[in-house]
């Protein structure tokens, strides 16, 4: 039987590693550490609470158009503030604070675009 800790770290790789690196910084999040391979420089940056983002550089025009991945989606206490504090970084909006119900649980959530068109959500269980 496979023992299951929980996730270590999402992946993404990104065109500009220097301005996502900014934006998470913006977002409250911090620089863990960083190394060079195959010529990339790559880091993984602490979300909070135990979660890492493991990023990537080198993502060229027209590679992957998308993440490999739905979207990052914080904890938060207030998406609103959030979902402004990410605006301010300089995130495009894709969806504004809203009242939600999934199922029988409500939420509050919003989305933003990261500097690599990586979806963010701010959720906030009711």
């Amino acid at each position: 039987m496979v023992r299951r800790e929980g996730f270590h770290h999402v992946a993404l790789r990104v065109k500009d590693i220097d301005a996502t690196i900014a934006f998470y910084e913006a977002l409250g999040c911090r620089l863990n550490r960083t190394w060079v391979r195959d010529g990339s420089r790559n880091c993984m940056i602490d979300m909070g609470g135990g979660n890492l983002l493991e990023v990537f550089s080198g993502r060229k025009d027209g590679e992957e158009a998308f993440p490999r991945f739905e979207h990052i989606s914080f904890k938060s206490s207030d998406p609103d503030a959030d979902f402004a504090a990410a605006v301010a970084a300089g995130a495009r909006p894709r969806t504004e604070p809203k009242d939600v119900c999934q199922g029988e649980y409500p939420a509050r959530i919003a989305f933003v675009y990261g500097p690599d068109d990586e979806i963010v959500e701010f959720f906030m269980a009711k």
